[in-house]
């Protein structure tokens, strides 16, 4: 390394937020970056500790949650050239694993800053944002498209279905490889989650069209508002594409069946903030529509996604905002049985949290379970009932109450992948190498593996893309 002692040198320091009473009322990038001078000293701190498990992504002790990044990211190498300066091959080091850094360097939990070496005794390297410097300060020196530029082409043929991480991530190692690839999407646009599944604040849509736009640049193709298997069949694919590559998410959220469900005023997550993108991409980031003044918001789960609905609310104006998690909270600091280099399972309040404690100073109630929900004759949601449950969910004696609803968002998850696709092309079994029953299909990111990080979709899409490549490659020489 440049510095080996960079990490007693400098204190960790993260893009900062923007005020909370300034960003409450846009949509623009919660964060503030640092200069490229902070910056190099943030990469600094990177250690070159000899036992990298930062880009080792490891489920240890059967956890559930992977610690070190899964990608294989080659997180000290360009580190160590962010530090002296050498930004263009930072970029190209970056980019040999992850085709999407830009979408991680926003909206990656970081699992690689938890397992880093120096986080065992002191706060970690700010890896996350390191990499989100390279691959915007790319951008700004139009370094991406040439990445992106095949040496020749194969003349084979690949069709993608579905635009997310998993989507875009092997369509551009395919293009790259020389195929010639259409990624077949059935919304209005590009980007699956990134686009409608994460808000603006979070993840900008300047950034994801930003994408879009250089895959288009370096020869592949979108087409859009077409789903297969109604728009276009499973049977056309098969005759016109050499390979396909289905990796259309985990997009069936998880329900919530109890009395009250049919009622006008509760929505799954992902619906609600599909609108609100889409509202963002209509009237702009500046443009805050109260579409919920003087309305009481219940968001029921405590994940990212919730995290998202509460941000997404106080910014159309909410009156309130109520978070439900069924699980405990956990604890502030690492239980003895969660060491390092394991995935830190502590409480951490995510910026929609912060935001919402503006607005309700209890603003999440853990160990809650919904239990109705409560309605007006004209069939709209008034309140949902409540009960504190136990440690196996069991709801506890004398803890009844009733919380005032005009909106409920579920925000429990996702299940796993729509069945139909699958079953369009007849596929049965999904193989470890992302091939399948049929020869001609692959399966790929959360349509594979279920729901999962913005990172696993990226990795699968490479890795299904690599291995589609070598088979290609064989057929020429048959």
């Amino acid at each position: 390394m440049a510095d080996p002692f960079g990490f007693l040198k400098y204190q960790r320091k993260d893009n900062p937020y923007r005020p909370i009473t300034e960003r409450i009322n846009d949509w623009e990038e919660l964060q503030i970056p640092l200069s490229a001078e902070e910056r190099q000293e943030q990469a600094a701190r990177c250690m070159n500790c000899g036992i990298p498990f930062c880009h080792t992504g490891v489920f240890y002790g059967g956890k559930r949650a992977v610690s070190g990044c899964p990608n294989d990211n080659l997180i000290p190498e360009w580190n160590d050239l962010v530090f002296r300066g050498d930004f263009k091959n930072a970029f190209e080091r970056l980019v040999k694993t992850n085709p999407l850094p830009e979408m991680t360097g926003r909206v990656c939990p970081a699992p690689c800053e938890k397992a880093c070496t120096e986080g065992l005794n002191g706060s970690g390297v700010t890896i996350h944002d390191n990499e989100r410097f390279i691959i915007d300060h790319a951008f700004e020196n139009d370094w991406v498209k040439a990445d992106g530029l095949p040496a020749e082409r194969t003349g084979f043929k690949v069709a993608i279905i579905g635009s997310g991480p998993a989507g875009l991530s092997a369509a551009w190692r395919l293009n790259q490889l020389g195929h010639q690839v259409t990624i077949y999407e059935r919304s209005d646009q590009a980007g699956g989650l990134l686009m409608y599944g994460i808000p603006n604040m979070k993840l900008d849509k300047e950034v994801v069209q930003r994408r879009i736009d250089v895959m288009k640049e370096v020869g592949i193709k979108f087409v859009l508002n077409t789903e297969v298997g109604v728009d276009i069949s499973a049977a056309e694919l098969q005759r016109n594409y050499e390979r396909i590559i289905i990796a259309s998410g985990a997009s069936v959220p998880r329900d919530l069946k109890i009395t009250g469900r049919e009622l006008d005023g509760i929505k799954f997550a992902v619906d609600y903030l599909t609108e609100c993108t889409k509202d963002v991409l209509q009237h702009g980031k500046q443009a805050a529509a109260q579409k919920l003044s003087g309305k009481h918001v219940v968001v029921i789960g405590g994940g990212d996604t919730g995290n998202d609905c509460i941000g997404s609310a106080l910014r159309q104006g909410a009156a309130s905002v109520k978070q439900l998690e069924i699980t405990p909270q956990l604890p502030k600091i690492r239980a003895t049985d969660n060491p390092w280099p394991e995935y830190s399972m502590i409480d951490r309040e995510g910026y929609g949290q912060a935001e919402g404690k503006t607005k309700n100073t209890e603003l999440t109630d853990y160990s809650t379970a919904t239990t109705a929900f409560i309605g007006a004759e004209r069939g709209q949601v008034i309140a949902i009932e409540t009960n504190q449950v136990d440690h196996q969910f069991q709801p506890i004696a004398g803890t009844k109450k009733t919380v005032k609803a005009d909106l409920v968002l579920l925000a429990m998850g996702f299940v796993g992948a729509e069945k139909s696709l699958l079953n369009d092309f007849g596929i049965q079994e999904i193989y470890q190498d992302y091939t399948t029953n049929n020869e001609k299909v692959y399966v790929a990111g959360d349509a594979r593996r279920g729901p999962s990080l913005v990172i696993w979709g990226i990795r699968e899409g490479r890795k299904a893309a690599e291995n589609v490549d070598q088979v290609l490659r064989a057929l020429i020489h048959q």
